[in-house]
């Protein structure tokens, strides 16, 4: 069993070629994320990433790497506190909060910018058993 505490941490980044890649496999082209002519008009530094594709640096941790292969999502609450850009250097960084002898858990999860930032956070519940 994973305890209380026990935490995870992993830096990434996400390319622009890899947003478009997003947009096309949701159909989301929201030209803030596409056209840094639109972004900038409306006060961002370049075109952002979608909130859902920063986000989902935890479906691949959490199903592979912490707390290990297998985990099973139950639920995700996410809160976007700030714009994630093409290339920035991120962290994401999880710690389990709850932990139940049946195997579940409540994990914090948080992404931030490798200078600090919170870009996004919320919680995680999964289904674990070694």
């Amino acid at each position: 069993m994973i305890e209380v505490g026990a935490a995870y941490r992993e830096e990434f980044s996400i390319s622009f070629q890899q947003v478009k890649q997003f947009a096309e496999v949701t159909g989301d082209r929201n030209p803030i994320h596409l056209q840094r002519e639109y972004a900038a008009a409306r006060g961002f530094q370049q075109t952002i990433v979608h909130g859902f594709l920063t986000g989902s640096i935890f479906s691949k941790i959490l199903g592979t790497r912490f707390p290990g292969e297998g985990t099973i999502y139950l639920s995700q609450e996410l809160s976007f506190k700030a714009p994630v850009y093409p290339d920035e250097a991120l962290v994401a960084e999880l710690e389990v909060l709850e932990a139940t002898p049946s195997g579940k858990y409540t994990i914090q999860t948080v992404v931030r910018s490798t200078g600090g930032e919170i870009k996004l956070e919320g919680r995680a519940r999964v289904l674990y058993r070694e």
